[in-house]
């Protein structure tokens, strides 16, 4: 089920299609996104886990959307630029998506079947929720949007299998 994960199709923000296949990564942590929310800043803490883990391969992937209070207006250009010139993103982001409903893109729909939220809840809540994919797609693991970037440290270290915090 796992190599289904990996050759779903995305988009990336600049329009080149791709899967999860071209990312090579030891974990993966994949997020619902958007530039006008209370926890926007959280583009600075994913930011610097990229920066810090990326190398020892992790991945983190941003999946802007504008289902939760339309707060993600902007097209895709506009939601690069705001992105690098506000937090000095530089992991890859995606075109916009929806995460819930009739139109949720198939990536979120395997996300949320195999990660579901409180009380088997599928339905994403609200920008920024959190999918941590490790063993090459065999473990998966769902954090509130209220979870910062870097309360995940641990389980990307584990999921890096490092030794040793970054």
């Amino acid at each position: 089920m796992s190599e289904d994960l990996f050759s779903i199709p995305l988009t990336t923000i600049t329009g080149q299609a791709k899967t999860l296949a071209d990312f090579p990564a030891k974990a993966i942590l994949v997020v619902n996104t958007a530039s006008e929310c209370g926890f926007t800043p959280q583009y600075k803490g994913l930011e610097q886990l990229w920066q810090i883990y990326r190398d020892s391969g992790l991945m983190v992937l941003g999946f802007p959307c504008n289902q939760f209070g339309h707060q993600e207006k902007g097209d895709n250009q506009e939601i690069a630029a705001f992105c690098e010139l506000n937090f000095g993103v530089t992991f890859p982001l995606f075109a916009k998506i929806e995460v819930n409903g009739a139109n949720t893109h198939p990536l979120y729909l395997y996300l949320k079947s195999r990660a579901p939220g409180l009380l088997g809840n599928q339905a994403i809540k609200w920008n920024f929720t959190k999918f941590l994919i490790t063993e090459q797609g065999q473990k998966i693991e769902r954090f509130a949007p209220v979870t910062k970037p870097e309360a995940l440290t641990e389980k990307i270290v584990q999921g890096l299998n490092l030794s040793r915090l970054g």
